[in-house]
């Protein structure tokens, strides 16, 4: 196995369409992680308690071990914190800076350094802000402290291990067996540390069930305390997100759009044949917390003008062990990059045998949405649904579509204006029935 190739083993970060935006410190967490050495102040505030904090913001990376190492080298750390505000990063990278900082006896926060305009004195002066993020593989090296703190306004966030460089579009990503060896190699590597530290296995746990699609998981309040990730059971973050529930081992159903059901894949953006019309479509299952509660189809079609294309959404959803099956589905959005579309549901009904509800829900939207998610690079677009107090948000990538969506747009401007190639409604009914 290469060095790149295991450098890139990350946790997947999440799309940050329901995610507030996380506090920082300039574009620090883009960049590589840094050190800076702080003591606490007002001296006025703190008095003879003010304690050394050693800020850690930005990217976890192979290098960052070593970087803490030179930092930490002729300087007296003792008794010192190290604020974390990070979104993780590099599995090696991580392991290796909480054994140093579990070597060093030094205690971890989440939290974010905001220096204070007082003369200049060595080290400068600063406060800790509760308001930070310690995301995916920074939530290990939190662990590595002999003291935890978590503040009430900090958020700590979990993800599954994945392949970084094919994170963007997981489900239509190759893996072959040496990247398997890796994964689990490293998943047992992060289980022995894990321990080591003192924090129960179940933080892994909880991270693994969360697959690179969906949003990161932010413990709550009890999760943080049942892991052990903080010591101080005062400084617990809240509930944001609800627990993950237990994997499903259930088989996710298929389906078709009304045309042939292999006709769409969930490797691929492809063209299919929509009644004799060109469509761009794709599948991808529809997990909440990694439980697998169905599937839809996404499919992108010609609009009634050269600036818009008409997207369906098609569903079909069974229930949960945490999730139970609604009646009918709220509201769909989807949105790539600032865009953001909200779909009109045409129909949401509940059938029996199997017991599921299927969906389907249409709207014309800007061109632009569709081309800039399909253009060069990789891009992803978020599916969200909301029906009551369930709410799926899903991550789809782009893999297939740079190369079929000029095609369909060739074949849009040779048509006459307002002949459309959306399914049609008595359509949902074929789908309602398909097996």
């Amino acid at each position: 196995m290469s060095r790149s190739l295991a450098a890139s083993l990350a946790f997947a970060l999440a799309a940050p369409l329901l995610l507030l935006p996380a506090p920082s410190r300039g574009s620090d967490r883009t960049l590589p992680m840094r050190f800076d050495l702080r003591q606490e102040g007002p001296p006025q505030a703190c008095g003879d308690r003010c304690r050394l904090f050693v800020a850690a913001s930005g990217a976890i990376t192979a290098d960052t071990p070593r970087d803490f190492e030179l930092f930490a080298r002729g300087r007296n750390l003792t008794g010192g914190i190290v604020v974390l505000d990070s979104d993780g990063g590099s599995v090696h990278g991580a392991i290796a800076l909480g054994r140093e900082i579990r070597r060093l006896g030094l205690d971890t926060a989440v939290g974010r350094i905001v220096d204070l305009d007082e003369a200049a004195p060595s080290p400068p002066r600063a406060k800790l802000s509760p308001r930070a993020d310690c995301e995916s593989m920074c939530a290990f090296v939190l662990v590595a402290g002999v003291h935890r703190f978590v503040p009430a306004q900090a958020r700590v966030m979990v993800h599954q291990i994945w392949l970084g460089d094919r994170r963007e579009d997981p489900t239509a990503a190759s893996y072959s067996a040496e990247d398997l060896v890796l994964v689990q190699r490293d998943i047992g590597k992060l289980a022995q540390y894990t321990a080591e530290m003192g924090a129960s296995i179940e933080l892994l746990d909880l991270a693994l069930r969360i697959p690179p699609w969906e949003p990161m998981h932010a413990l709550t309040a009890a999760e943080i305390k049942q892991t052990r990730v903080a010591t101080d059971e005062g400084a617990a973050a809240p509930a944001t997100v609800a627990a993950s529930p237990p994997p499903s081992t259930e088989q996710l159903p298929r389906m078709t759009n009304g045309v042939r059901a292999t006709a769409i894949s969930e490797q691929r953006w492809a063209m299919i044949d929509n009644k004799g019309a060109a469509a761009l479509a794709r599948r991808h299952p529809l997990t909440i917390a990694g439980e697998g509660i169905g599937s839809f189809d996404l499919v992108v079609a010609c609009g009634a003008s050269p600036d818009s294309y008409d997207v369906s959404y098609i569903e079909r959803r069974h229930g949960g062990r945490h999730a139970p099956l609604p009646d009918q589905l709220g509201t769909i959005t989807i949105s790539a990059g600032a865009a953001v579309a909200t779909l009109k549901i045409v129909s949401s009904q509940r059938r029996s045998d199997p017991d599921e509800l299927v969906t389907y829900a249409s709207a014309e939207v800007p061109a632009g949405l569709v081309t800039a998610f399909a253009g060069a690079g990789s891009h992803s677009m978020m599916v969200t649904t909301k029906s009551g107090s369930v709410l799926t948000a899903i991550r789809l990538g782009n893999t297939g579509a740079q190369q079929n969506l000029p095609q369909l747009a060739a074949g849009c401007q040779r048509k006459p204006l307002g002949e459309r190639a959306a399914l049609s409604e008595h359509r949902v009914g074929g789908l309602a029935s398909a097996k």
